[in-house]
């Protein structure tokens, strides 16, 4: 039997690799006779840019920017396919792992330095720019991306405002004349790990400002925002930003982008499992083990085990997935994607210990899936 591990990250313990390589040593310890291939997966999520480059054996180039904060930092880039496209990861830049608890200020955070990191790219005469959003600290619309890239925004006086959003409240135009127009000749590929829309109850402000640190008044704020954003742009450029899928993934930033560099929101799992030759990996397998840190009906839009999971059901192959948590609610549609959903964690078990315990649980539970297929087989 050959056993493909595809599994995602688990969010604040283990990148996707150390995941693989857990199952793996668990199936090994079991009675199970197999072989195994570790293919850590991403859909957008952080962690994907690097997986990428390393899949497709590229290459990492090095260059300065702007944090969150405006502070410079050591950050890079990948560049792939002969050197033809670009990946960039804007939690390598903008990222909520670049700040401290008390430092994250969504009023003030900027994604100015994703910007610094496409234009260093635009340099390298890319004819694609791939984007993985995942963990950004940014509730700005992509504003410091695109002021990073020529655009200005002007209040009512026509007076520049600095790309944050606490300035940005006062937007009244938009001035796209001196923008950076190599962008406009080159492919701007997104991939997105949620289908949340721009504003309101699900949208950029009120889903994933609370984890960037925005209190309650501060999401109204950052609403207001990027609606009044929406709304100039839609005048401006005759595109309804507050329609789009996907459209708040990274604090709005698919939406401005999309809006403005004509960029492409993708599904992030399908992109990647087809850029990196998921399929031929899934050919030669007997059977799936996926995972990720929670398992529950927002798995279903698009979540990495999902999508592999879709894939591994078309060639009729069991899927199996491991996760931290696995949620009742749905269980019957992710019944039809997963045969096997199992929880490494014990019932009633604490969220900080099973953090820290992470490794030792995926361990223990990939013996305990070994072992129940080896005594079905015997």
């Amino acid at each position: 039997m050959h056993i493909l591990i595809a599994p995602n990250a688990f969010k604040n313990s283990l990148d996707a690799a150390q995941v693989a390589l857990a199952i793996e040593e668990g199936l090994k310890q079991s009675r199970l006779d197999c072989t195994t291939e570790c293919f850590p997966i991403a859909d957008g999520g952080d962690g994907t840019g690097g997986l990428i480059v390393e899949r497709c054996k590229g290459k990492t180039v090095k260059q300065s920017v702007r944090d969150p904060l405006g502070r410079e930092i050591a950050s890079s880039f990948g560049l792939i396919g002969d050197g033809k496209a670009a990946v960039i990861e804007m939690a390598d830049a903008s990222g909520l792992r670049l700040l401290k608890k008390e430092q994250l200020d969504p009023m003030w955070a900027s994604s100015y330095g994703t910007g610094e990191l496409i234009k260093a790219a635009l340099d390298k005469t890319v004819k694609r720019i791939i984007i993985a959003m995942g963990g950004s600290a940014t509730v700005d619309g992509g504003c410091g991306i695109l002021s990073a890239l020529g655009i200005k925004f002007l209040d009512d006086a026509g007076r520049e405002l600095i790309a944050r959003p606490k300035e940005l409240a006062k937007m009244a135009r938009i001035d796209a004349s001196g923008i950076d127009d190599r962008i406009l000749n080159c492919e701007v590929v997104i991939l997105c790990d949620v289908d949340n829309t721009l504003l309101g109850t699900q949208g950029a402000a009120a889903v994933f400002g609370p984890q960037k640190g925005a209190t309650p008044g501060e999401v109204e704020l950052l609403d207001s925002f990027l609606a009044n954003f929406a709304a100039i742009s839609k005048t401006q450029t005759g595109t309804d930003m507050v329609a789009i899928k996907h459209g708040g993934v990274a604090g709005g930033a698919t939406a401005g982008l999309y809006t403005w560099l004509n960029a492409k929101l993708v599904n992030g799992i399908e992109y990647f499992l087809e850029l990196i030759g998921f399929d031929e990996a899934l050919k030669r397998s007997d059977l799936v083990i996926t995972g990720e840190g929670s398992i529950d009906r927002q798995t279903l839009q698009g979540k990495g085990p999902y999508g592999v999971a879709v894939k591994a059901k078309a060639l009729n192959l069991p899927v199996v997935a491991l996760a931290g948590n696995v949620s009742a609610e749905g269980d019957e549609e992710l019944k039809r994607y997963f045969d096997e959903l199992i929880c490494i964690n014990e019932e009633g078990f604490d969220i900080a210990e099973a953090i820290k315990n992470t490794r030792g649980n995926l361990i223990r539970s990939a013996i305990s899936v070994g072992n129940s297929i080896a005594s079905k087989i015997i």
